[in-house]
């Protein structure tokens, strides 16, 4: 345990910090299965790219407050268009077999 004021309060402040950086890592964790599943589940169209919007905006906010490192960020948002554009597990599962 830290001695010192001011290393009481920086321990207090990381583990404030560290419990708001893991809330929004589990949000994000938890939008990008949402939207992988709505691909999978052939939802409408609207929605999905609404759900794309929402994890971009998510995903980029998290990077500039360095939650994520930037080009994760990007190769997250990256691999979750592809898979969109693939059309979801279906597309996957068809390519393996070849």
């Amino acid at each position: 345990m830290p001695i010192k004021q001011q290393a009481k309060k920086a321990l207090r402040q990381n583990i404030k910090r560290a419990e708001r950086n893991l809330e929004v890592r589990k949000d994000i964790k938890t939008l990008l299965k949402k939207v992988r599943k709505a691909i999978d589940s052939k939802e409408k169209k609207d929605k999905i790219e609404a759900l794309l919007k929402e994890a971009q905006k998510k995903l980029d906010k998290a990077a500039q407050k360095k939650i994520f490192k930037k080009n994760t960020a990007a190769r997250k948002l990256s691999r979750l268009q592809r898979y969109y554009k693939k059309g979801g597990q279906a597309a996957q599962k068809a390519e393996e077999k070849k």
